[in-house]
């Protein structure tokens, strides 16, 4: 079967995969390797990941909806980046 490409629409973005008491973060993109970093969800840590995010040229930020633990972390990022909540 052939591989289908999509258009890149998003030159930076990052997937995040949000648990209790972690967040992994993976960015990617034009000219940017991949990279993951682990980040503790506490705001103090939040703040760094923004940090990092915004260094890495990141504009769009990904994270599924599971459970409750997406929403303090959407809030902490809200207004730095296009979020995007998604169903896994």
């Amino acid at each position: 079967m052939d591989m289908i490409e999509f258009p890149q629409l998003i030159e930076r973005g990052c997937g995040l995969d949000v648990h209790r008491d972690t967040v992994v973060a993976t960015v990617s993109g034009k000219d940017l390797p991949e990279q993951t970093l682990t980040f503790a969800t506490h705001t103090q840590d939040l703040e760094k990941l923004i940090g990092w995010l915004q260094n890495q040229g990141v504009t769009h930020v990904a994270m599924e909806s599971t459970g409750v633990y997406w929403k303090p972390v959407y809030y902490v990022l809200e207004g730095y980046f296009e979020l995007l909540v998604v169903n896994a």
